[in-house]
């Protein structure tokens, strides 16, 4: 606390700003720059105008609670939208892929090879080696249809 003892407010704002940018940036959320911005705001604020540091830190609270609040009903009306939205999806990607079956699906189970991989598998009846088209993933268990 000594370093920011000897920090004028304006300065301590502003180092705070940075901090919380740099917590934004380690630990992504999407919410710690929101504070970052109402730091800076408050530093710039008290290097432009004569403001005790307990009006300082009021200022920060509402700029805090006024960038939270604006961001959030900016995302809930403009949401973020994934260019692939099944990037984390791995059983998603799958979905349409055509598989060998590598041990005959009886009584709608079974296992199919994908790729380079053997799954767990959910179907009709199959024999060995035939070819078949993902429905569905659930965990690691595929749902297949014949072809």
């Amino acid at each position: 606390m000594e370093v920011f003892g000897s920090l004028s407010p304006q300065w301590f704002w502003l180092s705070l700003g940075v901090l919380l940018a740099a917590a934004e940036v380690v630990a992504p959320g999407f919410f710690l720059i929101w504070l970052a911005l109402a730091a800076f705001a408050t530093g710039l604020l008290a290097f432009a105008l004569p403001i005790a540091f307990p009006l300082q830190v009021g200022l920060f609270a509402v700029l805090s609670v006024v960038a939270v609040y604006g961001a959030r009903r900016w995302l809930v009306n403009n949401p973020i939208v994934s260019d692939d939205p099944l990037l984390n999806h791995r059983g998603g990607r799958m979905i349409g892929e055509i598989v060998i079956v590598a041990e005959a699906i009886r009584d709608g189970n079974g296992r199919v090879k994908f790729g380079d991989s053997v799954w767990s598998a959910k179907g009709p009846d199959l024999s060995v080696g035939s070819r078949a088209r993902i429905v569905s993933a659930n965990g690691s268990v595929l749902t297949v249809e014949g072809l």
